[in-house]
């Protein structure tokens, strides 16, 4: 079912996408102590670095701070789930 929705789906953002979107970088202002700003920035230089080795499918990225624990204690933590459509170069 997912494949038909992508397929005759048009590629805008529905209303409830971008709702969650921002929600997921309230929350990940909450986790972590980086600033949205430095959120979106991060994720547009990941996405830079990485599309100039592989094609990246850009709509289902998902960048994420999260509190790990370690020795130390608490620390945040960036987790990148950044699906590749193909491998350049081959």
């Amino acid at each position: 079912m997912d494949f038909f929705n992508k397929v005759f789906s048009s590629n805008k953002p529905t209303p409830k996408d971008l709702a969650r979107d921002r929600l997921k970088l309230i929350l990940i202002h909450d986790r972590g102590e980086f600033s949205t700003d430095t959120l979106d920035k991060i994720k547009t230089e990941l996405l830079q670095v990485l599309s100039k080795y592989v094609e990246i499918d850009d709509e289902d990225v998902d960048i994420t701070v999260t509190k790990s624990n370690s020795l130390e204690g608490e620390s945040p933590a960036l987790i990148a789930n950044i699906p590749i459509k193909n491998i350049k170069g081959r």
